[in-house]
């Protein structure tokens, strides 16, 4: 049995910056994008420790280039991708993961101020 997808909500300029990968990336990415959005474990991933709880992120590589989504799926209602971005090193860099981590503590206030549970 298919389960519905959740819908996938892009906060920022996540959308605009996946688009700007290069198409095997962009397919890779939205393929596992689609997985995570009916429930399943995407092919590549890791937990994004120390950003926030359930952020995740998904991996590309595309010649020698690597790029990433951060994104939460735990919420009932939808999955937030909260950045696309091109790795340069082992680490995620300072710029992006203050970035992933604005974006996570927005999405928590804004759900905090409408009443949204988890």
């Amino acid at each position: 049995m298919t389960r519905k997808p959740k819908d996938a909500i892009f906060r920022g300029d996540s959308l605009e910056r996946l688009i700007a990968f290069p198409k095997p990336a962009r397919a890779s990415l939205g393929h596992n994008l689609d997985r995570v959005q009916v429930g399943e474990e995407p092919e590549d991933w890791k937990a994004m420790t120390g950003i926030g709880e359930g952020v995740y992120e998904l991996r590309a590589r595309v010649d020698k280039q690597a790029y990433r989504v951060a994104y939460i799926a735990r919420f009932a209602e939808a999955i937030y991708v909260l950045h696309a971005f091109e790795k340069k090193t082992q680490k995620t860099s300072p710029k992006d993961k203050s970035l992933i981590e604005q974006r996570f503590a927005d999405l928590v206030r804004e759900r905090k101020e409408k009443g949204i549970d988890r």
